[in-house]
């Protein structure tokens, strides 16, 4: 089993590389999946030995002032990070779903090399998509984005003479009304986890009770 303990030769490794091209940032998607809570039922003995190398390395970096390597992680359940984790992590920033000023941003970002109508309405589908996640604009851009193709192939099949004088006409916002049909929000605003996110955020994260305190001093430790 020439694989095992390869987990921690390439934390180690990753580290060791961090350090040589500081600053640096290392970013870790998921980390739940990662440095999730300690002692579960099901947890592997590589997947502990990798998250105590994780840590070790961690606390490295702590222990050296000139060393500029900032860890960052993301994750959708922060209610399952080992506390241990959560005590490294001075700041914990909660990402609420976009509002409508957020949503037009990211649309106008999804569709900026897109043939739009003149008279395209980023305000109106700002308005139209609430509760819609960066992810969930996303999916909605590409399928509307179909609905001017299909068109394109269905009058391209209409002709008998195989000729394809058509050209590829503008996204309108009822194209995107249309592909609501099909890609809605993943998450409602108001779903179970999202209340557990929020409620986590009141107790551990930045903006939550803990930073206040009846003497005027922020609680962050």
């Amino acid at each position: 089993m020439g694989w095992f303990g390869d987990a921690e030769k390439l934390t180690k490794a990753l580290f060791s590389f961090a350090s040589k091209l500081a600053p640096v940032i290392i970013f870790v998607d998921e980390v739940d999946s990662l440095l999730g809570a300690r002692g579960g039922a099901f947890e592997h003995e590589a997947t502990r030995r990798m998250r105590n190398e994780f840590m070790a390395a961690w606390d490295g970096l702590r222990s050296k002032e000139n060393q500029r390597i900032l860890i960052l992680g993301a994750t959708n359940r922060p209610f399952d990070l080992d506390d241990a984790v959560i005590r490294r992590l001075p700041r914990r920033i909660y990402v609420d779903l976009p509002d409508a000023e957020n949503r037009k941003k990211i649309l106008r970002i999804f569709l900026a090399k897109e043939n739009l109508n003149s008279d395209f309405q980023y305000d109106k589908l700002a308005n139209l998509t609430e509760g819609y996640s960066g992810s969930d604009l996303k999916n909605l851009c590409v399928a509307a984005a179909y609905r001017p193709v299909q068109e394109l192939l269905e009058e391209e099949k209409k002709r008998v003479d195989g000729t394809t004088t058509s050209v590829l006409r503008p996204l309108n916002l009822d194209d995107f009304v249309q592909a609501k049909s099909k890609v809605g929000p993943s998450v409602a605003y108001d779903a179970t986890s999202m209340n557990e996110l929020r409620k986590w955020n009141e107790m551990y994260g930045e903006g939550g009770s803990r930073t206040k305190s009846p003497f005027g001093f922020g609680n962050r430790s």
